[in-house]
């Protein structure tokens, strides 16, 4: 009895020590684990301290962050815009907030379209611009050019000013100002050029064409527009220009603050809060 009690006794210590074995090799491992460097994920891109939120200098300005939404000529929401945010270098912002408050005057608001744009937003543009056969906004934005002439005819580039920081897109909108009506994709689309009451709704003055109408007629001294929808143009160009804005000919919403704090770089960083945190 004894002899078989002793060898119960030492099978069932066995497994005791092997369990006790095993969970100090567990909590040995796990403090290795614990001491050791982290692996270090990619760090997200920051902006540099001089971007801003234009929000943060002037709340009052209007924002309809249009590639954030599928109602752009490429027809989907654009890479590297994850918030519905106009960012900017912190001059440029200063330099819409003096405009805005001379509008806000005279009962009007800037409302912007586009700010910072990051490079892979740029990309993006390219590699659509070279899909020949993906026109589903083309009715809209530019019925009249060919999609194969896109970038000879500078629509489409490799660079844009927008990643520099200090480059906008923008319109002036009446107050009180009513919001803009959703774009359900599928919809009916009417070329952007089309008198106001048939082309996409859209709160702003009268400019004669929407926003990112590649046509001639969106150059901002086009003979063939006049009356208000040249007057408006013109109150916009003289309100920008007297901030140290500069007016893309080509493109009568786009505008560029002079002098640029980074004039020779184009930065990557998305288009959210956390990039401008703190600044």
């Amino acid at each position: 009895m004894t002899l078989r009690t002793g060898r119960r006794g030492t099978a069932q210590r066995a497994p005791s020590r092997m369990l006790r074995a095993l969970m100090a090799a567990v909590a040995t491992l796990l403090t290795v684990t614990a001491l050791a460097p982290a692996a270090h994920a990619a760090p997200r891109p920051k902006a540099p301290r001089q971007f801003v939120a234009l929000s943060a200098v002037d709340p009052t300005i209007i924002q309809e962050m249009r590639y954030i939404t599928a109602h752009d000529f490429v027809g989907e929401p654009i890479d590297g815009y994850r918030r519905p945010l106009c960012l900017l270098t912190r001059p440029a912002a200063q330099a819409l907030h003096r405009a805005q408050q001379s509008l806000l005057r005279q009962g009007y608001s800037l409302k912007v379209y586009d700010c910072y744009r990051p490079q892979r937003a740029v990309d993006h543009f390219v590699r659509w611009a070279k899909d020949l056969d993906d026109e589903k906004m083309k009715a809209e934005f530019y019925p009249r050019v060919d999609k194969s002439r896109l970038f000879a005819d500078g629509y489409i580039a490799a660079k844009s000013g927008h990643s520099r920081g200090s480059t906008m897109d923008l319109t002036i909108v009446r107050l009180p100002a009513l919001p803009t009506r959703p774009y359900h994709p599928g919809q009916p689309l009417a070329p952007c050029y089309a008198p106001r009451a048939e082309r996409f709704p859209d709160n702003s003055l009268d400019m004669g064409t929407g926003f990112d109408c590649f046509d001639t007629l969106a150059h901002t001294d086009d003979p063939r527009v006049q009356g208000v929808q040249k007057a408006n143009r013109q109150f916009l160009k003289r309100t920008l220009e007297a901030q140290g804005f500069v007016n893309l000919p080509e493109e009568w919403w786009h505008f560029t603050y002079q002098p640029e704090p980074f004039p020779d770089t184009y930065f990557d960083f998305p288009v959210a809060w956390w990039p401008v945190a703190g600044h």
